[in-house]
């Protein structure tokens, strides 16, 4: 039998959120299997059970079993109840690097969809970055996929003056960091990246097919070189549930 106190902190939790109760509820019911707290081949609570524990109606309870089931986590019976078919994947492939080797290094058996090119931009949002400006930047929108699953949304600006080093097949093969790594005359003097964690937005759960609220990884990557140019600027969004952060500390 559930927690009470577990239940109370669950339907006070559900009020505190803008997110979409059924949606919040399928990502905690998700977790349930991944912890394996519903086990593969377990019957789960039936709706009633559900709606009383989390403090909704029946009919959220459902829409929250329908996005389990299409993922094929669940599967669910006339007469006998909702049953666990399976784990979500495990597989943490999505591994981000937080060293400059490791930056390089496109991950196995990936895509690069190239979403949008514009020429001659300017930086949208300096925020807190350092740096000199360049008079414009090539703007680069792309999707990773691996398998047909897409994994990373990303926006790249890129310093005019250094493009005509750059093969025009480079912006659909390597990796944001290795586009500037290699280019004669430039050297990196300053590099680095923050990474904050945040919620899928519309944008994001379309091209990554996520439900609006799902947990993202943020990562802005910045290089700076020799005379303190700023010619690369990549934010990145990755998917949660399929991403993890690897800190080299020896």
């Amino acid at each position: 039998m559930a927690d009470p106190k577990a239940e109370n902190a669950t339907v006070k939790a559900l009020k505190k959120s803008n997110v979409a109760r059924y949606i919040q509820l399928a990502s905690l019911f998700r977790n349930r299997i991944e912890s394996s707290e519903w086990g593969v081949g377990d019957k789960i609570p039936n709706v009633e059970a559900l709606a009383e524990q989390c403090g909704v109606a029946t009919m959220t309870i459902r829409q929250s079993l329908d996005i389990l089931e299409s993922e094929g986590l669940i599967e669910r019976f006339r007469a006998k109840g909702t049953f666990v078919k399976e784990r979500p994947n495990q597989d943490l492939w999505c591994e981000v690097k937080t060293d400059w080797t490791g930056l390089l290094i496109a991950r196995e058996n990936a895509t690069i969809d190239l979403l949008g090119d514009e020429r001659e931009v300017q930086l949208p949002n300096r925020g807190g970055l350092t740096g000199n400006l360049a008079p414009s930047y090539r703007h680069l929108k792309r999707r990773h996929s691996r398998d047909g699953v897409p994994f990373l949304l990303a926006d790249i600006y890129v310093d005019e003056r250094v493009c005509p080093h750059i093969p025009e097949s480079a912006y659909t093969e390597v990796t944001a960091m290795r586009l500037v790594a290699d280019i004669p005359g430039q050297k990196i003097t300053d590099a680095h990246q923050i990474v904050t964690i945040g919620a899928a937005d519309l944008e994001t759960s379309n091209e990554l097919n996520l439900s609006i609220g799902d947990p993202v990884a943020k990562v802005q990557r910045v290089v700076i070189n020799q005379v303190g140019d700023l010619i690369l600027v990549a934010n990145g969004t990755y998917r949660g549930d399929m991403m993890k952060i690897s800190v080299k500390l020896r």
